[in-house]
C-alpha cells in the first residue's frame, strides 16, 4: 500500500498553524498549505494515515477552485513551489501556495439534505439551527432548498451549530448576509455538477477570509470529502443513512466499538484504512473524470 505522510516539521519553514490535517507555513506574503494524510474523527487525530488522502484533499479542492472561478474569489495561488519543492519532494501534488487573509471566525455549512446533526435536531425540534423545516421528513430527505447553517470555529473540542443571528453578531450583519449567499450559491454550483457524475453532495462547510480591502475569499479546502458528504446517487434511499465516499466510514467503524470518543483514538484495521482509500480516489474520479495521481 502506498506510504503516508503523517508529519512534516522542516527546519526551514515557518509554521504557522498546525490544523487536524494540514500544516500551514508562512512564507511572508503567501501561505503554504500542505494536505497531510492524517484523518480525523469525531475530532480526534487517529494514530493511521490514509494513503493518498492528502493528495485528495488537495487536487479535488484544485479542481473546484477552478470550477468555481466564475462563482466566487478565492485564495488559490499556484502549486508551484519552487525551490521548497525540490527540497521536500514529498509535498508535491499535495500542497498549494494561497494568498493570506483572515479567516472569518464562522464554518458556514450548508445542507441539502437531512443528515448528520441536523438530523438529530430535526427529531428533537422539527428545526436545524432553528430554521423551521416541514413536518414528516425522514433521515436523508432532501430538503425543499438548501439552507445556510452556521457553526463556531472550535479551537478546541467540537464546533457548535449556531443561528443566523448568532452568526450576525459575531462577524457583523453585512459579513453574514454575504458568505450566506456565497455559501449557497457555490454549493448549488458543486451540487449540480455532481449529480451529473453519480454523487449527491448532501452538505458541505466552507471557510472564508477577508483582504484588507474588504474583499471575501474562498478559503481552506473545497468540497473535498473530509469538509462534504458525498453520497451515491445510483443508492441513494430516504429513511436510512447512506453509503458514502466520504470519512463517514471510519465514524461507522468507530461507532462499534467501545472508545469515548476522547484522545487517544484507537488504530484501524488495515481493511479499513484500505477502503476509506478506495472511497477517497473514488470520489475525486468520479467527480473530476480523472484517476488521483497516485506515488
Amino acid at each position: 500500500m502506498t506510504s503516508t505522510l503523517l508529519t512534516f516539521n522542516p527546519s526551514g519553514l515557518k509554521k504557522f498553524r498546525s490544523g487536524k490535517v494540514r500544516e500551514v507555513f508562512d512564507l511572508g506574503d503567501r501561505l503554504l498549505f500542505v494536505a497531510s494524510d492524517r484523518i480525523s474523527a469525531f475530532d480526534v487525530v487517529l494514530p493511521d494515515g490514509i494513503p493518498d488522502k492528502g493528495r485528495v484533499l488537495t487536487q479535488l479542492s484544485l479542481f473546484w477552485f477552478e470550477f468555481l472561478k466564475d462563482v466566487t474569489l478565492h485564495h488559490f495561488l499556484t502549486t508551484d513551489l519552487g525551490e521548497i519543492g525540490k527540497q521536500y519532494p514529498e509535498l508535491n501534488d499535495r500542497s498549494m501556495l494561497v494568498r493570506k487573509t483572515k479567516p472569518l471566525p464562522v464554518e458556514c455549512v450548508v445542507r441539502g439534505y437531512l443528515a448528520g446533526s441536523g438530523w438529530k435536531e430535526y427529531q428533537k425540534n422539527g428545526t436545524i439551527c432553528g430554521i423551521r423545516l416541514p413536518s414528516g421528513l425522514q433521515e436523508s430527505s432532501e430538503l425543499p432548498e438548501p439552507i445556510f447553517t452556521p457553526s463556531t470555529k472550535a479551537e478546541t473540542g467540537h464546533d457548535e451549530n449556531i443561528s443566523i443571528e448568532e452568526a450576525a453578531e459575531i462577524i457583523g450583519r453585512k459579513k453574514m448576509e454575504k458568505v450566506r449567499d456565497l455559501t449557497i450559491m457555490i454549493y448549488s454550483a458543486a451540487r449540480d455538477h455532481a449529480r451529473t457524475k453519480g454523487i449527491l453532495i448532501a452538505d458541505t462547510k466552507f471557510e472564508f477570509g477577508e483582504l484588507p480591502d474588504g474583499s471575501i475569499l474562498l478559503i481552506d479546502e473545497v468540497l473535498t470529502p473530509d469538509s462534504s458528504r458525498f453520497w451515491p446517487t445510483d443508492q441513494y434511499q430516504p429513511g436510512r443513512g447512506q453509503p458514502s465516499f466520504d470519512k463517514q466510514f471510519v465514524r461507522d467503524y468507530l461507532e462499534t466499538l467501545t472508545w469515548n470518543k476522547q484522545p487517544p483514538g484507537p488504530s484501524l484495521p488495515p481493511e479499513i484504512i484500505r477502503k476509506t482509500s478506495e472511497k477517497y480516489r473514488e470520489a475525486y474520479q468520479r467527480l473530476t473524470g480523472q484517476p488521483i495521481k497516485s506515488v
